[in-house]
C-alpha cells in the first residue's frame, strides 16, 4: 500500500506526535494528513499504447510469492523472509532486472498498472532482505538527506533511462495515473498494518478482482477498521490519503461501508466522523 506511509523527517515526525497528542480527533487526522505524501503526477510515465496486446511475464514472481508468503490465523500474509534462499534471492533480482529493461511504455494502460504495483511490492522485498533482519522498513535509511527516514526516496533502479524510486512508483505513477483508491490495497510496505502482500502475482487480466478482493479483506481485518468498545479506530491509510477516498469522512466511511461485511456495515451505520486512527510498522516477517 502503500509505501512511505507518512514518509517525514523523523524531527517532523516527532512534532507531529506532540501535537497530535494534543489535538482533538479531527484535528490530529487533518495535521497527519497533511504530512502524507501527495499524488503528484509525473508525466514522463502516462506514455502507452493503447492498441498493444504485449503481455508481461509474472511468473517467478508468483513462485515467490507462494513459497515464501502465508497468511497467519489472524488474517495476516506475513514473509519469511530468513528462509528464502541464495537461490530464490537470485531469482527475485533477475525479475526486477527484467522488468527495468522493460519497454513499460509501450504496453496497455492495464499491463502497465500490474507491472508498477508488482515492481514495487518485488522492490520492497528485495530492499528488506538486504537489510535483514531488522524490526521495521523505517529503520533502512538508505533515502538521500542526513535526516533520511525509510528507503522510499533512494533512486532503486532505471527505467528506460530514468531512475525511479518507491515513492515515484506509488505517489507520482500509481496513484495520479489511475485514480484509484484500491491502489492502498495493493502496494505492501512490508509491515503488519498494511493491506496483505498476495500470494498470487497482479496480472492485466486479474487486476480488477485482485484489487476488489485486496479492498474487501483489508476492511474486514482489525488492521483496516476495529472497535474499542464504541470507537472506531481505522488504518491510518484512510487518514493519511482521504484525498483518495473522497473529499471528507463521509466519503471515506461510504467507502469502508460499501466493502464491509454485514456485522461491520451495521456498525459504520452509527459513524458519521473518522477520530482515531493507528499503524503498526513492525516487518511483516514470519517466525
Amino acid at each position: 500500500m502503500l509505501a512511505a506511509r507518512l514518509h517525514v523527517i523523523p524531527t517532523a515526525l516527532l512534532l507531529a506526535t506532540i501535537l497530535t497528542a494534543t489535538l482533538p480527533g479531527p484535528a490530529a487526522a487533518l495535521f497527519d494528513s497533511l504530512l502524507a505524501p501527495k499524488a503528484k503526477l509525473w508525466k514522463r510515465w502516462t506514455a502507452h499504447d493503447p492498441k498493444s496486446t504485449r503481455t508481461i511475464d509474472h511468473r517467478n514472481w508468483e513462485r515467490l510469492l507462494q513459497r515464501y508468503v502465508a497468511r497467519g490465523a489472524d488474517g495476516l500474509n506475513r514473509v519469511a523472509y530468513a528462509r528464502i534462499t541464495p537461490a530464490d534471492r537470485k531469482t527475485l533480482d533477475a525479475y526486477i532486472a527484467r522488468l527495468a529493461a522493460t519497454p513499460i511504455s509501450r504496453f496497455s494502460r492495464n499491463e502497465q498498472r500490474a507491472y508498477w504495483i508488482n515492481l514495487y511490492n518485488a522492490l520492497t522485498l528485495q530492499v528488506v532482505l538486504k537489510r535483514y533482519p531488522v524490526r521495521s522498513i523505517r529503520d533502512i535509511d538508505i533515502s538521500p538527506g542526513l535526516l533520511a527516514d525509510g528507503p522510499w526516496d533512494r533512486k532503486l533502479l532505471t527505467i528506460e533511462g530514468t531512475r525511479v524510486s518507491l515513492n515515484d512508483i506509488e505517489h507520482r505513477i500509481l496513484r495520479p495515473i489511475w485514480r484509484d483508491p484500491r491502489i492502498h490495497y495493493a502496494v505492501n510496505c512490508a509491515s503488519v498494518g498494511c493491506p496483505n502482500l498476495r500470494r498470487i502475482a497482479f496480472t492485466a487480466g486479474n487486476t480488477a478482482q485482485m484489487l476488489e478482493a485486496s479492498a474487501r479483506d483489508y476492511i474486514n481485518s482489525p488492521r483496516g477498521v476495529a472497535f474499542k468498545g464504541s470507537d472506531m479506530v481505522v488504518s491510518s491509510i484512510f487518514v493519511w490519503f482521504k484525498s483518495d477516498f473522497g473529499r471528507n469522512d463521509a466519503a471515506v466511511l461510504a467507502h469502508l461501508r460499501h466493502y464491509a461485511a454485514p456485522p461491520l456495515k451495521a456498525r459504520l451505520a452509527k459513524i458519521t466522523s473518522l477520530s482515531k486512527h493507528r499503524y503498526d510498522w513492525r516487518l511483516n516477517s514470519r517466525p
